[in-house]
């Protein structure tokens, strides 16, 4: 533990989004378990902190639906299969974090009585009151949704304090900065301008859910360790999206 930084955490809740690309690492397919491994670090840090951690998870490293049906599976069920991919992204993090000994609970929208709980929100917020951390799987449960609507609407039933978005760059650009060297970084946005802007931050559906809910969306780099206890001990880091 760094001893630099800061101990008081400034959320209490926190919904951390994770793309099914970040545990891919740097392979073309799969889950990479060393990435798996450094991510249930960080989460561990903040977790110990006391801070109630929530996570979502893509499933793009092993299934898209939108790409499989661009390949002529059907789109509803090429859904699902990314869904399930979830799945298998969430039961793999869950083993790097009870490795660590953070007790942690995947939650499915599809039902699988056999592999993990099917989520159910009153006993989601107990999970994170007695200090489980909780990995939603198989986003919203109805095909057409993402993912990042899946975190948006998680984050509401939980009441957390905010979305985390973990990603590859600093933050929210104009353009895609690993493309277009000259991509202005934008540290401070409003849901309104994120929409109109069209930026790559979440999708529409999910910009809307959090701000009818009024829950901040911060976009920050995960591959620099000690960063989600950075955001979580309030020091400035990434780009924050609110009103």
């Amino acid at each position: 533990m760094q001893s630099h930084m800061t101990d008081t955490p400034i959320y209490k809740r926190i919904l951390l989004k994770l793309s099914g690309e970040v545990l891919m690492g740097g392979q073309g397919f799969g889950i990479d378990y060393q990435v798996a491994d450094y991510i249930a670090e960080e989460i561990k840090d903040v977790w110990s902190m006391g801070v109630e951690v929530a996570a979502t998870v893509g499933g793009g490293n092993i299934v898209r639906g939108v790409t499989v049906s661009d390949k002529g599976v059907a789109r509803v069920t090429g859904d699902y299969m990314g869904m399930l991919a979830t799945v298998i992204n969430a039961l793999a993090l869950q083993d790097a974090l009870e490795k660590k000994g953070v007790h942690t609970r995947v939650m499915s929208a599809i039902e699988m009585r056999e592999v993990c709980e099917p989520f159910i929100r009153r006993r989601a917020i107990r999970h994170l009151e007695k200090k489980r951390a909780i990995i939603f799987a198989a986003g919203t449960g109805n095909p057409y949704f993402t993912t990042d609507t899946a975190a948006a609407l998680r984050a509401v039933e939980i009441k957390a304090d905010i979305i985390l978005k973990a990603t590859r760059v600093d933050g929210i650009y104009d353009a895609d900065p690993l493309i277009n060297k000259d991509a202005k970084f934008l540290e401070r946005m409003t849901y309104l301008q994120v929409l109109e802007r069209q930026l790559k931050v979440m999708d529409t559906t999910a910009i809307s859910l959090c701000m009818n809910n009024q829950i901040p969306i911060l976009v920050f780099n995960l591959k620099h360790k000690g960063n989600i206890r950075r955001v979580v001990s309030g020091q400035p880091l990434g780009s924050l999206v609110k009103d």
